[in-house]
C-alpha cells in the first residue's frame, strides 16, 4: 500500500488528493497544508509541516516528513515550491517527486525567461518587451498603441495580468507594478505584450522528460465577470473539454509547442517532467500562441479535468517517474464543468472567516457526478476534523463547484444548481461558465 504527499492548499490540490485516494493501492494521502475539504476526503489528512530547525532549507520539513511517515510519491499542486526548488531537493534526498526541477519551472517563473525561450524555439507567441523602468515601459506603450498586455515578471498567483484597454489603463499598470510595488518582487520588471484575437485553451500535458502524455483539453475563465469582462483572476471556472482544440490544432499545439519544449529542455541538459500547461490563443485561421506556460496542473481546470479522468492518476505519476508514460489515458466521454465561488473583494481582496452553509456531503454522487472542491476553506475551529465544526472561507477563490452531463450546458446548469444552494458573506461566481461552447453546442 502507498502513502502518498501533495503539496498545495488549493481546489488543484483537492482533486488531485480527491484522485489519488480513489486508488485501492493508496493507503493515506497527506495534504500539506490542505483545506476543509481535503481533511474530510476518506483516506485523506492534512499535515503542517514545519521544520524544528530554524537554521535548516526552506524545504527541509518536506523532507523530513517523507522520511519519516514512507512516502512513496511526492505530488506538488502549486507554482511556487516548484520555483524554489522543492523537486531538487526530493530528489536529492531520494525521494520520488513529480513535478519539474526549478531549471524547468523558470518558464513560470519568469516571464522574461519564458519568452525568451520561445523565441530561441520558434514557438508561436505574441510581440513583446521587457522594461524595469517605468518611463521606458510608457514610450513602448505609445508607439504600440492599445489594446496591450502588461505582466508581472514573475509570480503573481495569476493576477499579475493586465489586459489594458486604453493608454491609460497601460500606464496605471505599469505605475502599479514598477512604482507602486503592488506585485512586490513578481512586478520589478515587466514584459509588455501584443494583444492577440482568438479565443484561449488550456493545453496541459504530463511529460516524463521524453514521452508526453496529453491531459483532456480545457478552457478557462480568468475575468472576474460574466461576459469575460472585468479584472483577470487566477480563473473563475472551466470546462472540459474545449471544443477549440480541434484535432488539427491539437497536432499543431504538440508539434510546434510541447514537443519544442521537451526538446530545448533535453538541449540544455534539464529534462522537462511533471505537469505542463500551456496557456493558449487561436486565432481564427486555427493557429495556436502561447499566452503563458505554467510548471504545474492550471486551476480550475484541474477539477473539471480529473472528473473526467478514468485512468489511475497515481498509475500515470508512478510511469512519469519511472519514464514510461503512455501516450494516452482513459477518459469519461462526458464533458464536465466547474464554476468558482469566490469570497467578497475578489480578486483584488479576499475575506476570510465567513461561514459557509449550503455544502452537500463530499461523498461521490455517482446518479447527479457533482463535486464540490474545496480550495480558500477552513474549519472555524482550527483543530476540527469533522463535519460538526463549521466550515469557513479562507481565501479568494473559495470552492469550485464540479459537474459532469452529457452536454456542457447539462453540466453548466447541475453546477449552477448546487452553486445556488450554496451562501456566505459577499459570494460572487459567474453564470456563464462554458458559455462560448455552449454557443458551439447550440448552433
Amino acid at each position: 500500500m502507498m502513502n502518498i504527499l501533495v503539496i498545495g492548499s488549493g481546489g488543484r490540490e483537492h482533486a488531485l488528493a480527491w484522485q489519488c485516494a480513489k486508488d485501492d493501492k493508496v493507503n493515506n494521502v497527506y495534504v500539506a497544508p490542505g483545506n476543509a475539504g481535503t481533511a474530510l476526503e476518506p483516506k485523506c489528512q492534512n499535515v503542517v509541516l514545519v521544520s524544528t530547525d530554524e537554521n535548516a532549507s526552506e524545504h527541509s520539513a518536506i523532507i523530513d516528513f517523507c522520511q519519516n511517515n514512507a512516502i512513496d510519491m511526492v505530488i506538488v499542486g502549486p507554482e511556487a515550491p516548484l520555483v524554489t526548488g522543492i523537486v531538487d531537493a526530493c530528489r536529492d534526498a531520494g525521494i520520488q517527486a513529480w513535478g519539474p526541477t526549478a531549471y524547468c519551472a523558470q518558464l513560470e517563473g519568469s516571464k522574461t525567461f519564458a519568452k525568451e525561450f520561445m523565441e530561441q524555439t520558434n514557438i508561436p507567441t505574441a510581440a513583446y518587451k521587457g522594461f524595469t523602468e517605468a518611463v521606458a515601459a510608457k514610450a513602448y506603450i505609445d508607439e504600440k498603441g492599445a489594446p496591450i498586455v502588461i505582466k508581472a515578471d514573475g509570480l503573481a498567483a495569476g493576477k499579475g495580468v493586465i489586459v489594458a484597454e486604453t493608454i491609460e489603463q497601460a500606464y496605471e499598470a505599469i505605475d502599479d507594478m514598477l512604482a507602486d510595488n503592488k506585485f512586490g518582487d513578481a512586478g520589478s520588471r515587466v514584459v509588455i505584450e501584443q494583444f492577440l484575437q482568438g479565443e484561449e485553451a488550456s493545453f496541459i500535458c504530463m511529460i516524463d522528460g521524453k514521452n508526453i502524455l496529453p491531459m483532456a483539453t480545457s478552457q478557462d475563465h480568468k475575468r472576474a465577470f460574466e461576459g469575460d469582462t472585468g479584472p483577470n483572476t487566477g480563473g473563475m471556472g472551466a470546462y472540459s473539454p474545449a471544443p477549440v482544440v480541434t484535432q488539427d490544432v491539437h497536432e499543431k499545439v504538440m508539434t510546434q509547442v510541447i514537443q519544442p519544449v521537451v526538446d530545448a529542455m533535453n538541449n540544455a541538459g534539464h529534462p522537462y517532467t511533471g505537469f505542463l500547461y500551456a496557456g493558449l490563443m487561436i486565432d481564427e485561421a486555427g493557429d495556436p500562441y502561447v499566452i503563458e506556460f505554467n510548471c504545474r496542473f492550471g486551476d480550475p481546470e484541474t477539477q473539471p479535468i480529473l472528473m473526467r479522468l478514468q485512468s489511475s492518476m497515481v498509475d500515470l505519476v508512478a510511469q512519469g517517474l519511472a519514464g514510461q508514460l503512455p501516450s494516452d489515458a482513459q477518459w469519461d466521454s462526458r464533458p464536465a464543468l466547474g464554476i468558482v465561488i469566490a469570497s467578497k473583494g475578489y480578486p483584488e481582496t479576499s475575506s476570510k472567516g465567513d461561514v459557509i452553509a449550503g455544502l452537500p456531503e463530499l461523498d461521490d454522487n455517482n446518479d447527479n457526478a457533482v463535486k464540490v472542491f474545496h480550495a480558500g476553506t477552513a474549519f472555524s475551529d482550527s483543530d476540527a476534523i469533522d463535519r460538526e465544526k463549521e466550515v469557513v472561507t479562507n481565501g479568494g477563490r473559495v470552492l469550485c463547484v464540479t459537474a459532469l452531463a452529457d452536454s456542457i450546458s447539462d453540466a453548466q446548469q447541475a453546477a449552477l444548481a448546487v452553486t445556488g444552494a450554496i451562501s456566505f458573506d459577499g459570494a460572487q461566481y459567474r453564470r456563464d461558465i462554458g458559455h462560448h461552447a455552449i454557443a458551439r453546442e447550440n448552433s
